[in-house]
């Protein structure tokens, strides 16, 4: 039997699959969104300095992405327990690397700056290790667009949980706290997949093809489906990776915002996002995936668009605009990885090549999340806005950073999927 014929998931085997998205989904805010404020307000490392570390550590690890990709097809080649192993180990380096990343033994500003280039190396390839593997477990559950999107929901749900932590639990009990309600995540999450339904093998099918390593790791880009939607993908992606780099500078100097405040606005958009997935996955079943992401994109413009208009003492509406935007967030978590998922079963590669699609897939959000603060933070910065700055023009720069900029990269995303997937693909009935 291939995994294309595995019977529909129950909730508490969604659950098990999905639990271990929450401590990954943990550590990325703290990676992509709290570690450039607590680098450059702590230590006082420069915008531009920041930036080019950040993006060098990025690219560097976007390039593993695919090579690991395909190794985790080899792992399951060999047995769903290979892959676990593996991912036992990664887990890990993962709390040892975010730990020390966050609590560098190290002093001056040279040396600052080498022993985060080294923990993020560190922790970014036993993240990508983890992510793709579990992504690639996913996929290979099969079945219909239905079923795909649930499956993604379960882990990009109990992601949003962890995304929620992550924000609440640094103010509110501090770094140590979080690093440690860290930690007991990731180990319950690798116990709960251990326990999760595993995918059907593909060893045993007569006469599957298995070509050689080099064929494989480029397999994906001879799709035009996924070259197609990895095009979206990458301009959807930046278009949100913006915002997520530039956010706690906006709070802090545009809205003027107090720290105690700051939980409640990624709270607030963590909280919606969790809430809307239900919803998102019954426009699924009557819309289809491309028809409801591309709902998603244009709702998250109209609601996005008017931070451009906030300024000092906004707090309020602020809420108002991240409730709103989580719950245009609920397509983007939701929906791609599904639509990737069906690539893959179209083209007939499903049970042997899903680290190979994940592995490309995974490069670029990496390379999303490296081009937002590589270039707009040394951008910013050319442009005169620095942390803590009161000056008009340079919170007039932060806003168009902030709010405009991505607001029309997110309608060249649409616009993208609109004449790239949507016309391409049947109604749902």
């Amino acid at each position: 039997m291939t995994a294309s014929l595995n019977p529909a998931l129950r909730p508490t085997q969604g659950l098990a699959y999905g639990l271990l998205g929450l401590p990954l989904a943990f550590v990325a805010l703290p990676l992509y969104v709290l570690l450039p404020n607590h680098y450059a307000r702590s230590f006082g490392m420069p915008l531009a300095t920041l930036g080019a570390l950040l993006l060098a550590a990025r690219l560097l690890d976007a390039a593993t992405d695919p090579l690991l990709g395909r190794w985790s097809d080899r792992l399951f080649g060999r047995s769903a327990r290979a892959v676990l192993a593996v991912g036992a180990g990664s887990a890990v380096l993962l709390a040892l690397g975010l730990a020390a990343l966050f609590f560098p033994q190290v002093k001056g500003a040279h040396a600052l700056q080498g022993w985060a280039l080294v923990c993020l190396l560190i922790t970014y390839l036993a993240y990508s290790q983890l992510s793709i593997a579990h992504q690639s477990w996913g996929a290979r559950l099969g079945g219909d667009e239905l079923q795909r999107g649930r499956i993604v929901a379960w882990r990009e749900g109990a992601a949003l949980v962890g995304v929620v932590l992550a924000s609440l639990l640094p103010a509110l009990a501090g770094l140590p706290a979080m690093l440690g309600v860290f930690a007991a995540a990731l180990a319950l999450g690798w116990w709960a997949w251990a326990l999760a339904p595993r995918p059907a093998s593909v060893q045993a099918v007569p006469g599957v093809y298995h070509p050689p390593p080099s064929t494989s790791l480029w397999r994906p880009w001879g799709r035009p489906a996924f070259r197609r939607l990895l095009a979206v993908f990458m301009l959807n992606g930046i278009a949100s990776a913006i915002p997520a780099t530039l956010v706690l500078f906006f709070v802090q100097d545009r809205l003027q915002a107090p720290a105690a405040q700051e939980p409640l606005f990624l709270g607030a958009y963590f909280v919606c996002a969790a809430l809307s997935i239900p919803l998102w996955l019954r426009a699924v079943g009557r819309f289809g995936l491309a028809r409801t992401w591309l709902a998603g994109m244009l709702l998250a413009v109209a609601v996005f668009a008017w931070t451009a208009a906030l300024g000092a003492g906004d707090a309020l509406a602020f809420v108002a605009v991240c409730a709103l935007s989580g719950v245009a967030l609920g397509t983007d978590l939701a929906l791609p990885s599904a639509l990737l998922a069906g690539v893959i079963a179209q083209e007939g590669d499903s049970g042997q090549h899903e680290g190979a699609y994940f592995g490309w897939w995974n490069f670029a959000t990496k390379l999303n999340l490296a081009l937002a603060p590589g270039l707009a933070l040394p951008l910013l910065g050319a442009l005169g806005y620095t942390p803590g700055t009161r000056s008009e023009s340079g919170l007039q720069m932060l806003g168009l950073a902030y709010a405009v900029l991505p607001c029309v990269l997110k309608l060249a995303a649409a616009a993208a999927l609109y004449q790239l997937v949507v016309r391409r693909t049947a109604p749902a009935h």
